[in-house]
């Protein structure tokens, strides 16, 4: 049998930011999906009655699990910040090496910002608190 060429892998290419971004983008897929596990206990709980809401909203308002908030937050505004260069590649736009070198940079920026805009309105300016809890 004929050795079958094998598949691009990370070996195979110099290490770019580019590839960085595209690593990332998975990454940060998986922690939101993480996210998703705790957003769906919180909302049970508040569908569970306000003892079952307010143990959670405790638990919520941990300066630990605040921290953690925060990173699903930054994975979000990066995960949504890279799906809009996604889809700009879909319709065929910024497809060229430097295109998508200076649109993984965007992306980076476009990040940072979204998530510092939302730091402040969401946690910040609200009182730093999650779920109400004082």
């Amino acid at each position: 049998m004929r050795p079958r060429p094998l598949s691009p892998h990370l070996g195979v290419y110099r290490f770019m930011y580019t590839m960085a971004t595209s690593i990332a983008h998975r990454i940060t897929g998986v922690v939101l999906s993480v996210g998703l596990v705790v957003l769906v206990a919180w909302l049970v709980a508040a569908a569970s009655g306000a003892e079952a809401y307010a143990s959670t909203a405790a638990l919520l308002s941990s300066g630990l699990v605040e921290v953690l908030l925060a990173g699903w937050l930054l994975a979000f505004c990066y995960h949504l910040c890279n799906g809009l260069r996604h889809l700009g590649w879909d319709l065929g736009r910024g497809l060229e090496k430097s295109e998508a070198r200076r649109s993984a940079a965007w992306v980076v920026v476009g990040t940072l910002v979204l998530f510092a805009v939302l730091v402040w309105l969401l946690l910040l300016r609200a009182g730093g608190t999650v779920g109400g809890a004082a």
